[in-house]
């Protein structure tokens, strides 16, 4: 013991990293520390007030691990649960740990460690590769597809001058569908274009402006469509054409989520977060990646079968879908060296997406994706 020292057992609590909860069984609390009033933005008076079950809009995991633990008196946790506090619809995943307090039986301590930034980007490192392993398959399929496919073309005009009337349908059906097919072919030839990105100073505030006049005089006219953003941001590096298509397809997958229902919502926001760095690839140096921006919408959400694969190639929920919108997001978002990230419940789904700033042209050449 420490002589001279004198404490109390709350001063050791809120200076943990983790925040902690002490609650009964039926969710009220009766104790939060410094950091679960971070975690679920509220004071600890506040928190005590709603109990458990009105702080957490999706409380399934700790209710179950809640349960387990009284059920069992003994220790029990979950690792990479996904919840959602209440005063703030934002996804967290955090690891939870909950255990019966042996002084006190009828209370136990529930502790939240958010995992970190790192491991939100290590997960969406998993969908770059997911964007690279088409790449190779674009580039066959646009040397071994569209070669033949012009000569079956060229043979089915061909066909067609010399057929009787009656079955000229046939060959403009033939050379319908090989266009189509070349159609298709072109769509993913954007996986394995290996040029450099011609980068430039970009206003993204330009950009979302652009995307939400497009969406509010077309495939978004009966949705509401609000913006939410920090006009101190810098600039963006990068290619401004590419970025459209970026937030163009983001907000158009919005929309069709919402079905341009009543009462549909998309949100545009940008903030500047620091301390977030990326190394870039094969290389050890570490990009600044500080500005954010969110395309947000109070659709269904995604399902829970393809909700982590929803930046693989050929992943869609619509009959039509060809599954290679969002892959082709995800390329674009690593060709100009950021992240890009789902967050999805049934309140709605957030694409967040983090960017390096501009900095002026980069040494040793004029523009390149460096």
């Amino acid at each position: 013991m420490v002589s001279g020292t004198n404490f109390d057992a709350s001063d050791v609590l809120d200076n943990l990293p983790h925040a902690v909860l002490v609650v009964s069984r039926s969710g009220e609390i009766a104790y939060a520390n410094s950091v679960a009033e971070q975690l679920f933005h509220g004071s600890s008076r506040y928190l005590k007030s709603k109990g458990l079950w009105s702080i957490i809009s999706s409380s399934e995991p700790v209710s179950s691990l809640l349960e387990q633990a009284f059920e069992h008196g003994a220790p029990v946790n979950q690792y990479h649960a996904s919840i959602m506090p209440s005063r703030k619809r934002e996804e967290r995943i955090v690891d939870i740990y909950a255990a019966p307090m042996a002084e006190t039986p009828h209370l136990s301590l529930l502790t939240f460690r958010e995992r970190s930034v790192a491991d939100r980007i290590d997960r969406q490192l998993g969908y770059r590769g997911a964007a690279r392993s088409v790449s190779g398959l674009a580039a066959m399929l646009g040397h071994e597809i569209k070669n033949p496919l012009s000569g079956i073309r060229g043979a089915a005009q061909l066909l067609g001058s010399s057929v009787p009337e009656s079955e000229k349908a046939l060959a403009e059906l033939i050379t319908e569908e090989t266009d189509r097919i070349v159609r298709i072919v072109d769509r993913m030839e954007v996986f394995s274009d290996q040029t450099p990105i011609e980068r430039e100073p970009v206003n993204i505030h330009a950009v979302l402006g652009h995307v939400r006049q497009i969406a509010c005089n077309g495939f978004a006219s009966e949705l509401e469509i609000i913006e939410n953003y920090d006009p101190s941001l810098p600039e963006v590096s990068g290619s401004r054409d590419e970025l459209v298509q970026v937030f163009l397809n983001l907000v158009k997958n919005a929309a069709e989520a919402l079905e341009n229902r009543s009462g549909g919502t998309i949100m545009l926001a940008s903030a500047y977060r620091s301390g977030i760095r990326l190394a870039a690839s094969g290389s050890s140096h570490r990009k600044d990646l500080p500005l954010e921006f969110t395309v947000s919408d109070n659709g269904p959400g995604i399902p829970d079968e393809i909700r982590t694969h929803v930046f693989d190639p050929f992943v869609t929920t619509r009959q039509n879908g060809s599954g290679l919108g969002l892959s082709m997001v995800a390329r674009i978002v690593e060709r100009h060296g950021g992240i890009i990230e789902c967050e999805s419940s049934v309140v709605g789904t957030t694409f967040r997406i983090l960017l390096p700033a501009w900095r002026g042209p980069e040494k040793g050449g004029s523009r390149n994706n460096g």
